[in-house]
């Protein structure tokens, strides 16, 4: 079984809604680590597939995609693309305007 950090921060993503994004550190605050933005990578890289996150919805503080590879990047700017998400040539989303703020989370 999951840590109970783990297991929050897997169901604020799940919560995140298509067309709104969060960012690695406001999930980790929301889920009660602020200091553990790194954490929020490990985990989706670890447990995305299995509990079926929408990985993608992810970006960091300045809104930007930060996967490793350009294969990753494209899929995750495509997939925000899908949902009605600008993504713009330097794979940038505004978080002004797709930044999920009326969170409700049900943990």
């Amino acid at each position: 079984m999951h840590e109970p950090f783990t297991r929050r921060v897997v169901a604020i993503i799940k919560q995140i809604p298509p067309g709104k994004v969060l960012t690695y550190g406001l999930i980790a605050k929301l889920a009660g680590n602020p200091r553990g933005a790194r954490q929020i990578s490990r985990i989706l890289h670890s447990l995305s597939e299995k509990e079926r996150l929408p990985w993608h919805r992810v970006v960091n503080a300045t809104g930007n995609i930060v996967l490793a590879s350009e294969l990753e990047k494209d899929e995750q700017a495509s997939l925000l693309a899908a949902e009605g998400i600008v993504v713009d040539d330097d794979l940038h989303v505004d978080l002004k305007r797709y930044l999920w703020q009326d969170i409700d989370l049900k943990i």
